[in-house]
């Protein structure tokens, strides 16, 4: 997930958004009637971020202590896709970024559908990545203190599918995929 932020009339917002990226190009999506949306179909400045939590650091002093992350901040003005083929392909990268193979084998968007959703695309030409690794840094008297420090690392699992109560169909070649850490080894049927 990443976070969307603008500013209008002068209230920040942001929201969490599912985001693709194809090349130098992010996709995201959403309701046409949202605000948010629709500063970014007007184009008003934005900025997506992106941050990977991948462990505490816990250091002898609360001061030190800290946390592992990976990070990137893209800053620019997004343009609404309105060619029917350009954001079909748009919500195609969106729903492989989510799960590999899922276009070949879910119902694309009816035409009311389409129309229901806003395609915004956000070039990346402005953007910054941060990142802290390592374990802590205390101060160099602390050391010395019967104290643990370290890093404890965190990450994130993929549990087993959940069918809907209403699917007599067995799960889907992308949701196993996940389920197993094979996502990128799915191949056409």
């Amino acid at each position: 997930m990443g976070h969307v932020g603008i500013v209008t009339e002068g209230q920040p917002y942001a929201m969490p958004m599912l985001y693709a990226r194809a090349d130098e190009v992010l996709y995201l999506h959403g309701a046409p009637l949202s605000r948010l949306l629709k500063g970014l179909a007007d184009g008003i400045p934005m900025c997506l971020t992106v941050t990977l939590v991948d462990g505490l650091v816990l250091a002898r002093s609360a001061f030190h202590s800290s946390v592992n992350y990976r990070s990137v901040l893209v800053i620019g003005r997004g343009r609404a896709i309105r060619d029917r083929d350009e954001k079909l392909a748009a919500l195609d990268t969106l729903v492989e970024h989510m799960a590999p193979g899922r276009t070949r084998e879910a119902r694309g968007p009816s035409p009311q559908e389409l129309r229901a959703t806003e395609v915004i695309e956000l070039p990346i030409d402005e953007a910054s990545a941060k990142i802290r690794t390592g374990p802590p840094a205390d101060a160099a008297r602390d050391y010395a203190l019967p104290i643990w420090a370290g890093e404890l690392p965190l990450g994130l699992a993929v549990g087993e599918p959940v069918s809907d109560e209403r699917c007599s169909v067995p799960v889907s070649a992308s949701a196993l995929g996940w389920s197993r850490g094979r996502a990128s080894e799915l191949t056409p049927e």
